[in-house]
């Protein structure tokens, strides 16, 4: 019992003893007097009000130390309850905390992130005429009607198109980062494996290239193969924001500017808003001899096949002595609450030949642009994207001759536009819709020679590309004898598809599209007439991304 409580019970208890023992006690304490009953009243009821008194500060008291070992009570109780809920937190919860967590999905070794990507894909080609290709469509052939294989359909089952991919990123300080990404596919043949586009070696290598960023100087390096500077970025100029046509098509569609090369690139930023950078890249010719050839004295070389020391010995090499240069500019500004992207870049080529004994150089090149816009943010988007100038071919998709010789044997770089556009839907079920429109559009390049023979009269020679004199009689019937140069002066397309998200969750993703497009291949006009050939063409691709999510 608490002191101050067993002082107050033993106050009470006296008192009532007095208050038991009445006048007797009294008259014992004062035996010379003898009380009247007034005083005797009177002295009961002080002591009656002094027990009362003391009663109710006994009672306050308890009643305090009850609400106090209720309230200690309680508070125990409470802990007790938020332990064994900590304990026992229901499976969703735990998930709900886990998703929350920051992700993890990374492999950590000796100080570096090792982040892996890539897909799994199964897809299926229907082509009207067949072009005798995988997933990748050539736009650069002969598809007219005196192929006999283009007047037949193609189907094709394929999983080429499958990718692997690894990011390696580590920091030896705050201010400077490191990368390294590796990614590959299934799309290479030995015999096709070229220089010319996308570097597409055995096994096809799509990208190999490391990275060095310096954040106090706002200064960035890549060395490796990578996308060429030419290839339009969503964000600034940086590595892995490059957008491509959202198509099925594993050579995009025509229209579509870029290359995947080996390049040495330095970038530097002003504020992450606007970018510069110079790149220098692998330089290739694609070249056009002309439908006739050259006089006997002229001695040229211009190409030389793989000698199997890294290259493949059906492979034809051009001959270049520096690399492809190219300068970008790039900005990113909010504008009436869009996040848009532009830039603009001037490319510089230089053709190699070896012409009568001596070396012999010209140059191209040209200059392009590209703009991305949310017309309506997050719903609608619009890309746009070209290049124009001379020697430019293997830039775009559509892949078109650079160069042709004029009857001396010089190079002459051919006049070219490559230009796309496009819209994309997004919408709130995961399901992109697209409708993009493209196209590579050449100039002729022609020459004619005329020859006096022995008896005096003469006769014309068509050189070059495009030439109106070139025979293309035999271009509209397979069974023909006939001549079918064809020079191809354009080849455009319009696509549209869609692609859906059925699944994003901890397992990775799932992502299936299908996509259509018509494309139509016109050759220049000669004697006989234009071919025009048209191929339609549907794509579906079912593709399980197991480390994205």
């Amino acid at each position: 019992m608490h002191p101050n409580k067993s002082a107050l019970t033993g106050a009470i208890l006296a008192v009532v003893i007095n208050l038991g023992a009445g006048g007797p006690a009294v008259a014992q304490q004062y035996p010379d007097e003898k009380p009247s009953s007034a005083e005797m009243a009177q002295e009961i009821k002080a002591l009656r009000e002094r027990v009362e008194a003391l009663q109710r500060r006994l009672d306050a008291q308890i009643e305090a130390e009850q609400q106090a070992k209720a309230a200690a009570d309680a508070a125990a109780a409470q802990a007790a309850a938020a332990q064994a809920a900590a304990a026992t937190i229901p499976a969703q919860v735990q998930s709900a905390v886990d998703a929350a967590k920051p992700k993890t999905d990374k492999i950590y070794y000796k100080g570096v992130a090792i982040t892996l990507g890539g897909f799994l894909a199964a897809e299926y080609v229907y082509r009207q005429r067949d072009t005798s290709n995988d997933i990748s469509t050539a736009y650069n052939r002969n598809y007219y009607e005196n192929n006999s294989i283009a007047n037949t359909p193609q189907t094709v089952f394929t999983a080429r198109q499958s990718r692997f991919s690894a990011l390696v990123q580590g920091d030896p300080n705050p201010q400077t980062h490191l990368g390294m990404y590796t990614e590959f596919d299934f799309q290479g043949a030995a015999q096709t494996a070229n220089s010319v586009e996308s570097n597409s070696y055995n096994p096809r290598l799509r990208h190999l290239y490391g990275t060095v960023d310096w954040d106090d100087i706002h200064l960035h390096l890549l060395a490796g193969q990578a996308w060429s500077l030419v290839t339009l970025d969503r964000h600034g100029i940086i590595p892995g924001t490059e957008v491509t046509p959202p198509t099925v098509d594993g050579q995009y569609m025509p229209g579509f500017t870029w290359a995947r090369q080996p390049q040495l690139r330095l970038t530097q930023d002003i504020g992450k808003e606007f970018w510069l950078s110079v790149s220098l890249e692998n330089p290739q010719t694609t070249f056009y001899t002309g439908a006739n050839a050259l006089p006997a004295t002229v001695k040229l070389t211009y190409v030389q096949p793989g000698t199997g020391l890294g290259f493949n010995s059906a492979n034809s090499l051009s001959l270049n002595h520096i690399p492809d240069v190219i300068l970008k500019m790039a900005g990113d500004a909010v504008i009436v609450g869009r996040d848009i992207h532009v830039e603009a870049y001037g490319l510089y080529s230089s053709y190699f030949e070896r012409l009568n004994g001596e070396n012999q150089n010209e140059t191209g090149g040209g200059f392009g642009a590209g703009l991305i816009v949310p017309l309506m943010p997050k719903l609608l988007d619009l890309q746009v994207s070209g290049l124009a100038g001379k020697g430019i071919g293997r830039y775009g998709s559509g892949g078109l001759t650079e160069v042709t010789f004029d009857p001396a044997g010089r190079i002459q770089p051919i006049h070219e536009v490559i230009a796309m556009a496009g819209l994309t839907l997004h919408t709130a079920l995961n399901t992109d819709f697209y409708l993009f429109a493209g196209a590579d559009k050449e100039s002729s390049q022609a020459y004619d020679l005329t020859t006096t023979a022995a008896d005096g009269t003469s006769t014309i020679v068509p050189y070059g590309y495009g030439n109106t004199m070139y025979s293309n009689s035999g271009c509209f019937s397979e069974t023909s004898a006939a001549a079918c140069v064809a020079n191809e002066r354009m080849v455009e397309q319009a696509t549209t598809g869609f692609w859906n998200k059925p699944y994003i969750g901890s397992f990775g993703m799932l992502r299936w599209g299908l996509q259509y497009s018509r494309t139509e291949f016109k050759a220049f006009r000669g004697v006989g007439g234009s071919p025009l050939a048209i191929e339609n063409m549907v794509f579906a691709s079912f593709r399980y991304y197991p480390f994205n999510n």
